[in-house]
C-alpha cells in the first residue's frame, strides 16, 4: 500500500505558501489550470500524488511587495494517489481530515530574486502543525493569465503526517517534494 499521505499534503501546503504573490489588488485562482502535485519515495520507490481542492486569496503587485499577500487553503481529504491510499489518507495516522480538513499556508513576507522569480516565506499549517517555509516561485504571464510554478521539499514527520508504524522513514522517506503551478487572473504587469 503506497501512503506518501503526508508528503502529498505537505507539498499541497508548501505550494500554496509559493502562489503567495500578493498585495493591492485581489487576484483570482483558476483551478481549471492549476495544480498541486507531490512526490514521495515509499520503500524507495517514488509515489505521486495530488490535491485535488484547494483554494487562494491572493494580493500581489510586483511594485508593492510589502503589502502583497497570499493565503492558500488546501482540502485535506482532496488527497489522490491510488484507490487504496485514498482510504488510508484521510485517517487519523496521516491527516486527521475528521479534526484538520484543512492546511493552510499564509504568507509573511515577499522577496524578488529576479525579474521573474520570488521567494515566498511564511507558515504552512498541516494537521494542528504550524512550520517556517520559504518557496521559490516563478511567473510567466501569458494574455491575462500569470501563471506561478515552483517546487520545494517538506519533511511529512514535522506535521505528524504518517504516525505510528508509518514514522518508520525505511518505508515512507520523511521528504515530500512538492510542485505547483497555478494559473491566477488579474495580475498586475510584471
Amino acid at each position: 500500500m503506497r501512503l506518501p499521505i503526508r508528503a502529498l499534503f505537505i507539498a499541497s501546503l508548501a505550494a500554496a505558501s509559493l502562489l503567495p504573490l500578493a498585495a493591492q489588488a485581489q487576484q483570482q485562482l483558476v483551478p481549471a489550470q492549476s495544480e498541486i502535485q507531490f512526490v514521495s519515495r515509499q520503500m524507495g520507490v517514488p509515489v505521486e500524488g495530488k490535491f485535488k481542492t484547494f483554494n487562494a486569496q491572493v494580493a500581489f503587485d510586483p511594485a508593492k511587495l510589502a503589502t502583497s499577500s497570499i493565503v492558500f487553503t488546501v482540502d485535506t481529504g482532496s488527497a489522490d494517489i491510488s484507490r487504496e491510499a485514498n482510504a488510508e489518507l484521510p485517517k487519523d495516522t496521516w491527516f486527521n481530515v475528521a479534526a484538520f480538513p484543512k492546511a493552510t499556508f499564509t504568507s509573511s513576507s515577499i522577496k524578488r530574486i529576479d525579474a521573474t522569480k520570488y521567494e515566498v516565506a511564511g507558515k504552512l499549517s498541516i494537521k494542528g502543525v504550524s512550520s517556517d517555509v520559504v518557496v521559490p516561485v516563478t511567473l510567466a504571464q501569458n494574455g491575462a493569465t500569470t501563471t506561478a510554478s515552483g517546487a520545494f521539499p517538506i519533511k511529512r514527520l514535522t506535521f505528524r503526517i504518517g504516525e505510528k508504524e508509518w514514522a518508520d522513514t525505511s518505508m515512507v522517506a520523511d521528504e515530500v517534494q512538492v510542485k505547483f503551478k497555478l494559473a491566477l487572473t488579474g495580475m498586475p504587469k510584471l
